[in-house]
């Protein structure tokens, strides 16, 4: 988290920032600016996520910050004065901490910032995923071959895809079983993840071949498939893929 702290004594900016670095190790502080023509010149070109802002500056009250550009930035507000609290409250403040800062209000006024801000990027980029997976085109059809002839199969016709001795298959509902040159990492690129989901290092499978489950020693998950896969092969959902698969078959 990139953070920009205005306040124009040296000894209050070095000590809120040593109060951050002890609650948020992993903030960065990236500007520590003392007025507001440096902080509106220092605007125009940078973009932290939070800015911790006193109000008496050097050149005048912060304020005036607000009316030179446009922030759409978080703001805490430090000051010694609690009169301006209402005025702060109208642009952008996430909290209003009164001087000397301690720790526990600090504390109190990042988590704040974490519960109103940090959810919103969080759904936006999970959005956008959404949006970036259901714009990609996953493979319709495989090319297939039976003694010398080719012919291809609809994706939504395989039940479960399985490597055995270096080599690829796929079972169609019918129990067809054919060879395919692509491994089992490229299979789960080239397959729709909603419809589709990597249950260990050897198995792939369509979540409508799933007949039953059953919980397994060490939360592994044991699935029944129809069609059955070949008995060398385990339909067996592995500890480290356990908590993917229930997030997948739960949607």
């Amino acid at each position: 988290m990139k953070i920009a702290i205005v306040e124009d004594e040296r000894l209050s900016a070095e000590h809120l920032a040593a109060l951050i670095a002890e609650i948020e190790p992993a903030a960065e502080i990236v500007a520590i600016l003392d007025s507001v023509a440096a902080t509106v010149a220092w605007l125009r070109k940078n973009e932290p996520e939070l800015i911790f802002l006193d109000i008496q500056l050097t050149d005048g009250q912060s304020f005036a910050i607000f009316e030179q550009i446009k922030v759409d930035i978080p703001v805490i507000f430090t000051t010694a004065y609690d009169a301006y609290a209402i005025q702060a409250f109208k642009v952008n403040s996430v909290d209003y901490l009164l001087k000397p800062i301690r720790k526990a209000e600090l504390r109190a006024g990042l988590e704040k910032f974490h519960r109103l801000h940090f959810p919103v990027h969080k759904n936006l980029q999970q959005l956008f995923q959404t949006l970036q997976r259901s714009s990609q085109e996953y493979k319709k059809k495989f090319l297939v071959q039976c003694g010398e002839k080719l012919y291809y199969i609809e994706t939504s016709s395989i039940a479960f895809a399985y490597s055995l001795e270096k080599s690829s298959f796929l079972t169609t509902f019918d129990r067809e079983v054919h060879t395919v040159d692509f491994s089992l990492d490229q299979l789960q690129e080239l397959l729709d993840p909603d419809i589709f989901c990597r249950i260990n290092r050897k198995m792939i499978v369509n979540y409508k071949a799933i007949k039953s489950m059953t919980a397994f020693s060490r939360s592994r998950i044991k699935l029944e498939l129809q069609p059955a896969p070949p008995k060398t092969i385990d339909a067996l959902v592995s500890v480290e893929r356990t908590h993917r698969f229930k997030e997948w078959i739960d949607k």
